[in-house]
């Protein structure tokens, strides 16, 4: 991607201090040992994923200011596999990825992109440490819970008197916000019930960053997907794993079942980088006059009658 300088001139040089492969990799296998430890990956994973992903960036961003190029691109190929972005190529990363219409995140997706360019092409001119600065922000709010329960840093959390509050009366602008509040398998009773006697009031759902799991998901879905008026769900920020994808896929190819909704954040979960064309094609079906959706760029009216054939 770097492209090299006219004849006779030469790059300035980078101050940085060679490593060698051996101690680099120790150095980078201690680094990710150290960023588990802290944010809590294994050790049973006490923490979401998210935690762990906030300070890789934080240590990515150290290492560009220490000069060590190498050390915080291959961070950044930690922090892509740790997203779901399965390829450890950074051509597939800067260009292959541009290409596709059915990314989960692409918000994320946008800022890494940004990110590798700058530390794998860095700028002489300007302030590129600078704009290196202000994406390692960008993407921390992004991956962070970002609403005004954060204020005091990713470590706050709502107390869980905050779900019996949300949990009485009629929905407030017809939103059930859970977002922030941990959930236990115990509290999911609770939510089911108050989903299914309110579901005439609820057009959206928001429950990121509430410690879901896939089974957990399971055990709300038969309550969710009955919700007559739902338009967003909001799953962003949890436990969320690929193998999910399979049952949400086969239960938005029946048109009863989420009858209005139209977006669905996966986002920021385990390993969750893209989404099927089966249920990309299925959400189009529910709002067809909406010219695009937010996970998914517009198609042209052939190509989507040739997705839907090849998935048929």
């Amino acid at each position: 991607g770097c492209q090299p300088g006219s004849a006779g001139e030469s790059p300035p040089p980078h101050h940085r201090k060679k490593v060698p492969p051996k101690e680099r990799g120790d150095f980078l296998a201690s680094l990710v040992v150290k960023s588990g430890e802290k944010f809590g990956k294994g050790g049973g994973g006490s923490l979401p994923p998210y935690h762990r992903r906030i300070c890789m960036i934080q240590d990515m961003l150290v290492l560009v200011k220490q000069g060590k190029q190498e050390e915080a691109t291959e961070l950044l190929r930690h922090l892509r596999q740790d997203l779901g972005m399965e390829s450890t190529s950074l051509d597939d990363v800067l260009y292959r990825y541009a290409s596709f219409r059915n990314l989960v995140d692409p918000i994320t997706h946008d800022l890494i992109i940004s990110l590798a360019r700058y530390i794998h092409c860095p700028k002489p001119e300007g302030d590129s440490l600078g704009a290196m600065e202000k994406l390692c922000r960008q993407l921390t709010y992004h991956l962070s819970p970002h609403s005004q329960w954060r204020r005091q840093g990713i470590m706050k959390r709502k107390p869980q008197s905050c779900l019996k509050a949300v949990l009485m009366g009629k929905p407030q602008d017809n939103t059930v916000d859970l977002s922030g509040i941990p959930l236990t398998l115990k509290d999911l009773d609770r939510v089911t019930s108050y989903l299914q006697h309110s579901s005439e009031h609820i057009d959206t759902v928001e429950l990121c960053f509430t410690e879901l799991t896939d089974d957990m998901l399971l055990q709300l879905l038969p309550a969710l997907c009955v919700l007559p008026h739902l338009t967003t769900l909001s799953l962003n920020g949890n436990r969320l794993t690929k193998a999910i994808l399979r049952d949400l896929t086969e239960t938005l190819k029946d048109p009863k079942k989420f009858p209005s909704v139209t977006w669905i954040d996966l986002g920021n979960n385990v390993d969750i980088f893209s989404l099927p064309q089966p249920f990309l094609v299925s959400l189009k079906r529910r709002c067809p006059k909406q010219g695009n959706l937010p996970t998914i760029l517009e198609f042209g009216e052939g190509q989507v009658s040739d997705l839907e054939s090849q998935d048929g």
